[in-house]
């Protein structure tokens, strides 16, 4: 009898006159949601205690309300904010989340709650618990609304194992997000997982960037993954990913070299470095790579150089070979200074080598050194295709030829010469340009009758008539009306030849309607000199039928002072 008084007097602590109508509700209505509420609704100021109550009644009655579910849990947490992490009330709630979820295991919104509360408590393994309860429970349609909490819990702790795990689960649902994995990776220093990733991405067609980077953006960052942190690459080739980046990204050679460069550099393996940045200086081909390289290179050699003399100037007694190490990497880095404008050349060179320009500077760049010019000069020749060159490719054979004779090699010289009368030019004027100089070189050595036959051989008539605009022919066939070959050779017969034989040097040229007035001219007074007047006369008639006004005027003006 004292239990029940005690039990009836505990009753009359939580209900009261006002509560008296919306119990009788409730009784004639158990399983209404709708009065439930208001019963509640009007609690709302009543003390937690009764609010709670009044819940802990409904879900007896209505176990699977989500409704009530939700906005009960909702009120445990705000009745017990504020307080430590350690109070039993967490621990309460906690159980009242689990006695939610036998009914509720399907709603994500109740498992997001949970998990979030159990975060909040840092309780590292429960929680993991419950995430992985939450992703099984649920559909994998739901799965993306715990993911976040999730993963953001992971990057909170200092638990890499388990987040390296639970990330690996996650990029099978979300592998957009790879990149969120590649940076955690890289914050906990987990680098080779973290290249092999950045690796897989770069090469994956389908990737696209959350952050809105480029292939080539991520492809840079890897290279400086890798290339800065070597004693951590343990899975990839490196040396194989920049070799492959320098195929595919040719815009961005300076820099992909020199990070293969510093890779090994980085892992202790000096000469192997001194390798790449030999082969990148001998393959790139803008001056912007070049430079790139070649600070890289020389900054190399001088702190190698200086790290040296520093560990040498500390030891009291330097031994015979610190002396030798030293004068060796001294002259490593004189001879790459020394060697800057050769390989400039030889850049500008592989970016076209048809630059006539280029390879007269690369000869002068071997000035004292007869065999280098001779090999230079050779490789020019071979390689310039006088279709594609720029300047004029018969100054190669020209140079050539006077190397030979300012050493006194006359025979080697009509040699080039020669080889330099039948190359494939393309204007005519290149090619008589050679025979010109071909003479010229004669004249110089006083081998006037040589450089007289060289002129009557390269003015003979071709075996058929051929237009001197057809660019269909070669020069060679065009050759015999260049009237800059025919002037010089008119100006050796008066010079070296015969009264006869110059004679017929003219008539050929106004016979072949090249002349000009000045050379009517030129010819009028060359046989007035030799006191044929009459044959002046008639050299200037034919030269006034060639020519109109006002070309004929000077003709005109030399006949009557001739007259």
């Amino acid at each position: 009898m004292p239990v029940v008084k005690e039990k009836d007097r505990k009753l009359r602590i939580c209900l009261n006159e006002e509560d008296v109508p919306y119990e009788e509700e409730i009784l004639r209505n158990p399983y209404s949601i709708k009065h439930w509420l208001r019963y509640i609704d009007f609690k709302k100021d009543a003390p937690k205690h009764g609010v709670n109550i009044i819940y802990e009644r409904a879900l007896k009655e209505l176990p699977g309300s989500y409704k009530l579910w939700y906005n009960y849990l909702k009120l445990r947490k705000k009745q017990i904010k504020g307080r430590c992490i350690t109070d039993p009330c967490y621990e309460h709630l906690n159980n009242t989340f689990e006695r939610a979820l036998v009914y509720m295991n399907k709603m994500p919104r109740i498992w997001m709650d949970y998990c979030q509360f159990i975060v909040d408590q840092c309780k590292i393994t429960r929680a993991r618990q419950v995430f992985d309860r939450a992703l099984r429970a649920l559909p994998i349609t739901q799965h993306r609304r715990i993911w976040p909490i999730y993963i953001a819990f992971l990057k909170k702790h200092n638990i890499p194992e388990t987040a390296v795990r639970v990330f690996r689960r996650y990029l099978k649902l979300c592998p957009e997000d790879a990149e969120e994995y590649i940076d955690y990776l890289t914050t906990v220093n987990r680098l080779d997982e973290a290249s092999v990733r950045l690796a897989d991405i770069v090469n994956s067609d389908e990737f696209v960037s959350k952050h809105g980077k480029s292939n080539h953006q991520l492809w840079t960052e890897l290279c400086e993954l890798i290339s800065k942190n070597p004693q951590d690459m343990k899975t990839l080739n490196v040396d194989a990913i920049i070799r492959s980046g320098l195929k595919k990204y040719t815009d961005q050679l300076g820099r992909l070299w020199n990070s293969l460069a510093d890779y090994y550099i980085r892992s202790g393996l000096f000469e192997k470095a001194r390798d790449i940045y030999e082969e990148a200086i001998q393959t790139v081909t803008t001056v912007r790579d070049f430079t790139q390289v070649f600070d890289a290179y020389a900054q190399f050699e001088e702190l190698s150089l200086s790290k040296k003399m520093e560990e040498v100037s500390t030891k009291l007694a330097p031994s015979e070979d610190d002396d030798i190490d030293i004068e060796l990497r001294m002259a490593r880095f004189e001879n790459l200074i020394e060697r800057r404008l050769l390989l400039l050349n030889s850049v500008l060179l592989r970016q076209n080598p048809h630059n006539v320009h280029e390879w007269l500077k690369r000869v002068q760049l071997f000035e004292g050194k007869p065999h280098d010019i001779i090999n230079t000069y050779t490789e020019a020749v071979q390689t310039v295709d006088p279709k594609q060159a720029v300047g004029k490719p018969h100054m190669l054979w020209v140079n050539f030829s006077k190397f030979y004779e300012e050493n006194d090699q006359i025979e080697d010289a009509r040699i080039v010469m020669e080889k330099g009368t039948h190359v494939a030019y393309l204007k005519v004027d290149d090619l008589a340009s050679v025979w010109c100089e071909w003479a010229e070189m004669e004249i110089r050595n006083e081998n006037f009758e040589e450089a007289l036959r060289l002129l009557q051989r390269a003015t003979v008539m071709p075996s058929r008539k051929v237009d001197y605009h057809d660019d269909t022919e070669t020069v060679q066939m065009r050759l015999y009306k260049s009237l800059k070959l025919w002037s010089m050779y008119a100006d050796l017969e008066e010079s070296f030849g015969s009264f006869k034989s110059c004679k017929a040097v003219y008539d050929r040229i106004i016979d072949l309607k090249i002349a000009t007035p000045q050379i009517i001219i030129n010819y009028g007074l060359f046989l007035e000199e030799h006191n044929y007047y009459e044959e002046a006369f008639r050299a200037y008639e034919k030269g006034i039928a060639l020519f109109k006004w006002p070309n004929v005027f000077d003709i005109w003006n030399t006949t009557s002072r001739s007259s």
